[in-house]
């Protein structure tokens, strides 16, 4: 009997779990006002990554910005310049944000902070707002770029610098868009 009721309790939770990522937060809870809006709540708190050094770090033959402990830094395509559109729950718990203000040495680019709406800060670079990504389990890993989620595409802040160019984005519009939770 318990085994029963732990498989139904296994099996309702993958899907919620499927039905919250298979969303996305172009028409959800976010905000679309001032600078850095956030989901609100204790999502972006909880989800926040705690980072004050960044550094470049050399992968793959390219030098990309990453946290001191060697995360690899991200932005989000739809992100527009000191505003956050990874506003939802579901977001915010796969691309933590990095917290600001964060010290660098001898790196290209301005560094910055936005406020979050919940008060939240969280550090940019050239006015893009700054993630780690939850499946970057070891320093040195990417495993979080290209990856279209939440909408947009994902990508490792390239140090050359400039932020690394917005990808194009498609105009169909539909589809999952590439959910990979």
């Amino acid at each position: 009997m318990g085994n029963r009721w732990l498989a139904t309790a296994g099996i309702a939770a993958v899907a919620l779990l499927a039905a919250a990522c298979g969303s996305t937060s172009a028409g959800g809870s976010g905000g679309s006002g001032g600078s850095g809006s956030g989901s609100g709540g204790s999502g972006a708190g909880t989800a926040a990554t705690s980072t004050k050094a960044v550094k470049a770090t050399s992968m793959g033959g390219a030098k990309v910005l990453t946290t001191a402990k060697g995360f690899t830094i991200y932005w989000f395509a739809r992100d527009t310049k000191n505003h956050s559109n990874c506003t939802s729950s579901t977001c915010l718990h796969y691309w933590p944000i990095v917290k600001g203000p964060v010290t660098e040495t001898g790196l290209s680019g301005t560094f910055g902070v936005i406020t979050r709406s919940d008060g939240t800060k969280q550090a940019t670079w050239n006015g893009h707002p700054l993630y780690t990504y939850v499946g970057d389990t070891a320093p040195g890993q990417a495993k979080g770029n290209n990856l279209n989620i939440e909408g947009g595409i994902w990508k490792e802040v390239a140090l050359s610098g400039a932020p690394a160019p917005a990808p194009s984005q498609s105009s169909s519009g539909g589809g999952s868009g590439g959910y990979g939770y």
